[in-house]
């Protein structure tokens, strides 16, 4: 089912071209529709917005009422709030764990310095609507945001059909202010500009399908965005220790969600390669979403022979993945060696669904190689920071001189003076 190459220094570089080279950029077609719509919706502002609505998902925009979501809560099975809730005491503990605070300090010079750090007003947080929803990725996004200290947080998920019961209810669970009822491209132009009781955000965050991806990219600059997300992907180190079955079902728990999914092994054994896609072809066999994991397998599936678990590491470096799982004898002895990677699961116990939905970390990560310079979602992407400087007269003196000439060697004289000025 998956390719199994040795690694010789060419083959499992075209394995790592094939990966770069599946990333899906919007093409031309959906660039120009997407301009279209920001265009007329930043001319027209909300009439624009429901008249693409009615186009597209044929119903109007409207904001979800609090008691429409206590009723989706009510409405969901007690495991499913209970796993719900377990997830999102997690997700807010780890990330208070993360929070940075206000600093301020002496400096060298005698003056005082630091750093102010705010919460973001309004961030916007995207939910698709349909087959895709995905309450996880409501507590991904949402916690992290009230941990921070966001002053308001709004939700928007497209208005088909009957709202997903479980995504209003983690909505509630994760103390969304609004649920607005709007998706697509429109949706994305109302919170860039807003549009009637759509707000402008400061920030917007969440999954999207290719038009929500391109909007996203065109808002970024005069919003923040969290990242354009590619095909998911998970990259599993493995010794001889490693059980096979447990390495299939790791690289099929990645390979069910889109036929770009990418699913590379990289062990030391040439042996486990092979029983490892033979457990590929067994386990797919009964798992629901099998056409889609035999397409991704086909096409970006691939096991590496390696010469040791150096040269694992470095090939997983200079792939950077989302996700990367370490399945050896010692699995934390490796962890040094790891520079590029989204999240690193350590040990057979640590499989990747476990950051998915529980452990705590976002679930929203740099994917493409991007790992090597983008980091997870977290309380961080919700923070701004302020500097703050205060000299007093005593110690600004000894450097002021220093400062004249510094300034003067940029032929910024008005800088100068600005400091001259004081000490005549």
């Amino acid at each position: 089912m998956i390719q199994i190459v040795t690694a010789d220094g060419r083959a499992e570089q075209q394995v790592i071209s094939a990966m770069r080279a599946r990333q899906a950029q919007a093409n031309a077609a959906i660039e120009a529709a997407v301009a279209e719509i920001f265009n007329t919706v930043k001319e027209n502002g909300f009439s624009a917005v429901r008249d693409y609505s009615l186009c597209f998902d044929h119903a109007e925009p409207r904001e979800i009422r609090r008691e429409e979501l206590d009723a989706a809560y009510a409405a969901c099975p007690g495991a499913l709030i209970a796993a719900l809730e377990h997830a999102a005491a997690n997700i807010r503990d780890y990330n208070e764990k993360l929070l940075s605070h206000t600093l301020e300090w002496s400096s060298p010079d005698g003056g005082v310095v630091g750093r102010i750090v705010r919460g973001l007003k309004r961030v916007g947080v995207y939910v698709p609507g349909g087959t895709a929803a995905y309450p996880s990725s409501v507590l991904m996004n949402a916690v992290p945001a009230k941990v921070a200290g966001v002053e308001e947080i709004v939700m928007v998920t497209p208005p088909t059909g009957n709202l997903n019961h479980a995504v209003l209810a983690a909505a509630k669970i994760a103390g969304v202010d609004r649920v607005i009822a709007v998706g697509g491209a429109q949706a994305v132009a109302a919170l860039t500009y807003g549009a009637g009781f759509i707000p402008r955000v400061d920030k917007l965050v969440g999954p999207g399908n290719a038009y929500v991806a391109a909007a996203k990219r065109m808002a970024y600059g005069t919003l923040d965005i969290d990242m354009v997300a590619g095909p998911s992907e998970v990259l599993v180190i493995a010794d001889e220790t490693a059980r096979p079955k447990d390495v299939a079902a790791d690289l099929l728990s990645q390979a069910e969600h889109d036929k770009l999914a990418s699913a590379v092994l990289l062990t030391t054994s040439a042996a486990l390669a092979q029983a490892v896609d033979a457990e590929l072809v067994r386990q797919t066999g009964y798992l629901s979403r099998s056409e889609i994991m035999e397409c991704a397998l086909r096409d970006f599936g691939c096991a590496i022979v390696c010469r040791d678990l150096e040269q694992a590491a470095q090939l997983a470096n200079e792939i950077a993945p989302e996700h990367l799982e370490i399945m050896t004898a010692d699995p934390r002895a490796l962890l040094p060696a790891i520079r590029n990677a989204g999240a690193v699961f350590l040990g057979a116990w640590s499989p990747e669904p476990l950051g998915d939905y529980l452990a705590g970390p976002d679930h929203v990560l740099p994917t493409s190689g991007t790992a090597r310079f983008f980091s997870p979602l977290s309380v961080d992407s919700f923070l701004k920071t302020m500097s703050v400087i205060q000299y007093d007269r005593a110690s600004l003196a000894p450097i002021a001189g220093q400062i004249v000439t510094l300034a003067e060697s940029e032929h910024l004289t008005a800088h100068a003076n600005s400091i001259r000025v004081r000490f005549e």
